[in-house]
């Protein structure tokens, strides 16, 4: 008898999941264009990077830079962003159709800001 009861559990759970609702995340979908600005004389000054969020999912919009991460419901997102060898991480917080925050690789560090496109 407890067999079967895990066993329906199981099918109810997913069936659950089979019907969830989408991700309150996705209130960020859309394509978005992030500036990235660093102070230290020894990198580039400036940037720009086009990235599209999906159901709180992170990616990229274009060849030349692979993007990931996650938009958690309330806002707060965490980005890799890579280009060949070359890789950075950002965190910060989206607020409807813009966001900040802080970015970090190797060597170098600054903020970005980002609109939705």
């Amino acid at each position: 008898m407890v067999k079967s009861w895990k066993s329906l559990a199981a099918v109810l759970l997913l069936a659950a999941l089979g019907f969830a609702t989408p991700s309150a995340a996705a209130k960020f979908d859309g394509d978005w264009n992030v500036q990235i600005t660093s102070s230290n004389a020894a990198c580039v000054s400036s940037a720009s990077v086009s990235i599209e969020i999906n159901n709180g999912q992170v990616a990229s919009n274009t060849a030349a830079v692979t993007a990931s991460g996650r938009v958690a419901d309330a806002g707060a997102i965490r980005v890799t962003l890579a280009s060949g060898m070359k890789r950075a991480v950002g965190s910060g917080v989206l607020a409807g159709t813009s966001g900040s925050g802080t970015w970090r690789a190797a060597l170098c560090s600054g903020t970005w800001t980002a609109q939705r496109i």
